[in-house]
């Protein structure tokens, strides 16, 4: 049996096809030699393996030099976002985290693997976090053990907004309970990002 994948997306993403930098020789070449990566579309196996092998290039290439990776996703499979939120910390290059457009769900829960002061969001930019779902099927006991699963997931989730953000466990339970969106503003405040940049000059080194 193959095991349960969590979705965390919003009900109103209408899944578009993952995109990651466009196959173009001089665009990987410039996108390689700039330090940044793009994670735009629905966070799947695919996506998640391809940003894998670009940052764990980039620390070989530079483990001093910052990555910067550019987020606009609402979300996807828990699991593929938890595969990049590990190698981000697993990586020795410190990583620049920088929202825009919309940052939600699980990938708002990848957003979160850079510490503080490396997050920071375009004007523009809004925030969704929620509790992961998933659909059961199969035997009466198969469902009652995804149940479970999911029920581990959320509070592993609100346990990291919680450390990541300073507030308390409780407050973030009753905050992931439904949809819960934030404007970059509302995000500075609510700790999920340090501050709201509008050009790279300002980004930290």
């Amino acid at each position: 049996m193959q095991p349960t994948m969590f979705s965390m997306e919003s009900e109103d993403d209408t899944k578009p096809a993952a995109t990651g930098e466009p196959r173009n020789s001089y665009l990987e070449e410039k996108a390689f030699k700039s330090r940044t990566l793009l994670i735009f579309g629905s966070i799947s196996d695919s996506v998640a393996a391809d940003v894998t092998r670009r940052l764990i290039a980039l620390d070989a290439d530079s483990a001093d030099k910052p990555i910067d990776i550019l987020v606009s996703s609402p979300g996807g499979h828990l699991e593929s976002g938890d595969a990049i939120h590990d190698i981000v910390r697993f990586i020795s290059a410190p990583v620049n985290m920088i929202g825009t457009g919309w940052v939600g769900s699980a990938a708002t829960h990848l957003f979160l693997a850079a510490p503080r002061e490396r997050r920071v969001c375009l004007p523009n930019t809004r925030f969704l976090i929620h509790q992961p779902s998933g659909g059961a099927g199969g035997q009466a006991t198969d469902i009652a053990i995804q149940a479970q699963e999911i029920i581990k997931a959320r509070l592993r989730i609100a346990h990291e907004i919680a450390r990541e953000t300073g507030k308390p466990l409780d407050v973030v339970m009753a905050d992931i309970e439904r949809d819960r969106w934030l404007s970059a503003e509302e995000a500075v405040e609510y700790g999920l990002v340090s501050r709201i940049i509008q050009r790279k000059t300002e980004l930290k080194g």
